[in-house]
Formats: structure tokens, sequence, C-alpha cells
């Protein structure tokens, strides 16, 4: 079957390679480009619309599109309809973001947390926020500084996103055992289950079981670099035998429950060392914003970006 959401996280790392090696004078980097480059140009993001203003999620050829479901703001999906859009094979019009991601303009939300507006609808959060990889996945390449369309600025999005996720956890509504302006950050992870077994758990403020997952926070470091460094070092000055391990920390822990899972899940990895280059140099998104393609797609949708002058 086709996922388009999980082909959408794959693209956006074949878009930064196609465009990191596609001068090289080495033969073999070259080749690696654009073998990039022809996978891009060849997903069909056009078939997800099933002739509607909208992208969904899965089709297989044995259950067709049964699933059915729509991709729309605000959660991790926005890069797929970036990319739709920007497929110089494949593409999707204007309206399917409009109508689909934006929901009309109904993805914006006037409401606060601590203080903090919260800028869009994080879907059934409750005019809360949704767990923290909402703010990572798409944005792995795709620049939210200064990156506005007609309904909100993503800069605000992601930003605010971290800042409620800290204070969150400062306040500790729940009263867990550990949360602190060192210990926080709330994402789908693996999880403890109510008989100390190990699951999996999409972690926010309206699903909070005192489970700290530290790629919460440490893919934070570009909206939230002081309090994410805070809580690195938490980590490692304080807590190394206990929640670090050979590929660095843990995937999930509560200091409440004494508990630690000892694995590591490859998607809560993943975004980790993307978004640590990305605050120290802009490396990956200044690749994936500077791609032809990429740049003409934004525009196709109405956004503008101040930080990269479009």
């Amino acid at each position: 079957g086709g996922d388009l959401v999980e082909t959408a996280f794959l693209v956006q790392g074949l878009i930064c390679v196609r465009e990191y090696f596609k001068n090289s004078t080495d033969t073999t980097e070259t080749g690696l480009s654009q073998k990039a480059d022809q996978l891009w140009k060849e997903v069909e993001w056009n078939w997800y619309t099933q002739g509607q203003n909208v992208l969904y999620w899965h089709w297989s050829p044995n259950y067709n599109f049964q699933m059915n479901h729509k991709l729309q703001g605000f959660d991790e999906t926005l890069i797929t309809y970036i990319l739709a859009a920007a497929s110089p094979t494949y593409s999707i019009q204007k309206s399917v973001y409009q109508q689909g991601w934006a929901r009309n303009g109904g993805i914006k939300n006037s409401s606060s947390q601590y203080g903090i507006p919260v800028v869009v609808n994080h879907n059934g959060a409750n005019g809360n926020v949704g767990p923290m990889f909402w703010s990572h996945y798409s944005f792995l390449g795709l620049d939210p500084r200064g990156l506005s369309d007609e309904y909100v600025n993503y800069g605000d999005v992601t930003a605010n996103h971290a800042k409620i996720m800290y204070q969150y956890s400062i306040a500790n509504p729940k009263g867990w055992n550990g949360y602190s302006a060192k210990n926080w950050g709330l994402t789908a992870s693996y999880s403890r289950n109510s008989d100390g077994t190990t699951g999996y758990a999409a972690h926010q403020p309206n699903n909070d079981l005192g489970v700290i997952s530290p790629t919460a926070a440490i893919s934070n470091f570009p909206y939230t670099p002081t309090e994410s460094m805070n809580y690195l070092r938490f980590l490692y000055n304080e807590n190394y035998s206990k929640l670090i391990g050979v590929a660095g920390p843990y995937d999930a822990y509560s200091l409440h429950y004494n508990w630690v899972t000892p694995r590591y899940l490859a998607i809560d990895q993943g975004p980790i060392n993307p978004m640590i280059e990305n605050q120290k140099s802009a490396f990956l998104w200044n690749l994936f914003m500077n791609a032809p393609d990429i740049r003409s797609g934004l525009i196709k949708l109405g956004f503008h970006s101040t930080q990269h002058g479009f």
C-alpha cells in the first residue's frame, strides 16, 4: 500500500540529498542526486485527492481508499501538502491546501495557554497543544522561521507549541513527581501501561501519563535552545547511568514510576540530529528552502518567508 505522509517525510530528506550533491564533481554523488530527484518526481501526490480538495493518507491496491483518512491541520502532515504543491509532475492546486489542510481558515485558533497564543487548532487537543512531534517532522527541512501563509505564521505555531509544552511541565497540573523546568517534554513514544509493561502513547497535555520522551525537548532546540540545553544537561549530567544508552537518551521514562524503557524508536531518534543542526547552522533548512521547486510550491500556496526572501 501507499502511505503518503511517511512518503513525504522520506521525500523531504531526498530533496536535501539532491540539493547537497547536485553540483558535485564526483559522478557517484551526482548520480545519487539524480536518483533522489527521480524518486521525488515519481510520487503521485494528486492521486491521493480522490478528485477532491483534500489529501488522503492511505491507499492500497487491495483496499483502495477504505481508511479515508483526510489530512487536515494542525498535526504532523503539513509537509505533505507542501511537497504535493511543489511537485513538477503530480501537483495539487492551491484549493486543495486551502480547503484540505487549512480548512478554509478553520485551522486558526485564538486561545492561549499560560499566556502564550496556541495559534492553530491542534487536532483533538480541545484548545491546547498536541504531541511535540507535530512541530518536528514537517519542519526538518521546511523552515518555520518567518514562514506564513494567509492564515497563520508557522514560526509562531512551532515556537509557541514548544514554549507551551515547557510551561505545562512546570505547571504539572497532574502532579507527577519529577516534572520540572529541566525535565520536560511530551510527545508520541514508548509509554508505561497501567500494569507497568511497555506500550505506546501520544503523550500531550490532554493525554499526560507521567512519561517524558527525550526527543520532545531535544528536537525543540531551534524553538527553545536554552530550555532544551538545560534538559540535555539534566539527562547527561544528572541521569547518565539511568537514562542514557549506547545511542543516546532512551526513548521514554517516568521518574514518577521509576520506570524507563531501555529501547530506541527510530522515528523518535530521527528528528534529534537534524533539529540540533538546524539550530546550529540551519543546514537542512537552507538546503530544502533554497530548492527551486520547493520555493515555487510554497509561493504557489501563498506562503511568504522573511528568512528566505520570498
